[in-house]
């Protein structure tokens, strides 16, 4: 275990800067988002809470362009990798969703599997928790344990840090005169911290009676011709939103356009609570109702996913309950999926 100083780190974010993009969770108001690092100003928060955008951004580009012309070739940006500080475990638990889709089968997507080999992710312990998370009923803790190069856990006076991959420890490694033995102190304060945090999660988990994640094997199917669909979908205004700010949510869209010197194809996010999601050729859908394009997202997350990977498809972040303009509450629909008889 090493310790940085908060001078000693902004020195690290500068040295990385020559090989990254460096990009840093700042505070506006009640929101927090990721932008270019600019030095260590007021508004950059290291620790606290996730950022309201997803991680998979950096990773599974919400609008990418994939080919060019008739082409074989795999169309590369010249962009810089990028790193990610301040990432939290919510977000990390989506790569094994994330990877198992686009990495785990006999073809692997170049552009994701090439930013997951080539951008560095320096996470860190969430400080508090906000009344929307709820990770610790999908068995995620409100700090890393794995899927980062360097964490941070955030202390008064700088940070201890641990890393999760050689990339990680090699670059603790070659800038050894930035860090310092931790001391059982700063130790001792970092998992003070860390039960403060796991108490306001459980916190909110009582108070919304949350069901742990045990409790929803076969929910879905028991319920699926239940009227909770319908209900809760009265007042979606089928925005897609709850899928874009989701960090599993993953499918796309390819469409064509017409550039300066040939066709050119682009993928972008698609949302399978939009009514055209499912639609194919000739008009026809097998998910014509709003409630029915609700419960497949339900199904796809609580039920699909548990049978064909092993996991849920959900990270207990709740950036779709803070998202949704009809204020549906993933908790409730969860919550209702259980105790339905």
């Amino acid at each position: 275990m090493r310790y940085i100083s908060h001078e000693d780190f902004g020195r690290l974010l500068h040295d990385l800067e020559r090989d990254y993009q460096v990009y840093v969770p700042c505070r506006k108001n009640i929101h927090r988002y990721y932008r270019p690092y600019a030095g260590l100003t007021d508004d950059v928060v290291i620790g606290e809470v996730r950022a309201f955008e997803p991680l998979k951004a950096f990773f599974f580009r919400a609008r990418q362009k994939v080919a060019e012309g008739f082409s074989p070739d795999v169309v590369h940006g010249e962009d810089r990798p990028v790193c990610i500080v301040g990432a939290k475990a919510c977000d990390l638990k989506a790569f094994a969703i994330l990877d198992h889709v686009f990495r785990g089968h006999d073809y692997a997507d170049p552009y994701y599997a090439r930013a997951r080999e080539a951008n560095l992710i320096i996470s860190a312990d969430c400080t508090y928790a906000i009344d929307t998370c709820f990770c610790l009923a999908l068995n995620v803790d409100p700090y890393p344990r794995e899927a980062f190069d360097i964490n941070l856990s955030p202390l008064d006076d700088g940070f201890l840090v641990e890393t999760g991959s050689q990339k990680g420890t090699a670059i603790v490694a070659g800038r050894a005169a930035l860090f310092a033995d931790a001391g059982e102190q700063r130790t001792r304060d970092r998992n003070e911290t860390r039960r403060h945090v796991i108490h306001a999660v459980q916190k909110n988990i009582e108070q919304n009676r949350i069901p742990h994640q045990d409790a929803l094997e076969g929910a879905v199917a028991r319920n699926y011709e239940a009227e909770i669909w319908a209900d809760e979908a009265q007042t979606c205004v089928e925005c897609g939103a709850c899928n874009t700010i989701c960090p599993t949510c993953h499918c796309f869209l390819l469409y064509d356009q017409k550039g300066k010197a040939h066709i050119e194809r682009f993928r972008i996010w698609d949302a399978c609570l939009l009514k055209d999601f499912a639609r194919v050729a000739g008009g026809a859908n097998p998910r014509p109702k709003l409630w029915m394009r609700l419960r497949n997202r339900f199904e796809k997350k609580f039920d699909f996913f548990p049978k064909v990977a092993g996991m849920y498809a959900c990270t207990g972040c709740g950036r779709c309950i803070s998202a949704c303009p009809a204020k549906i509450d993933i908790r409730r629909i969860l919550k209702r999926l259980v105790n339905h008889a």
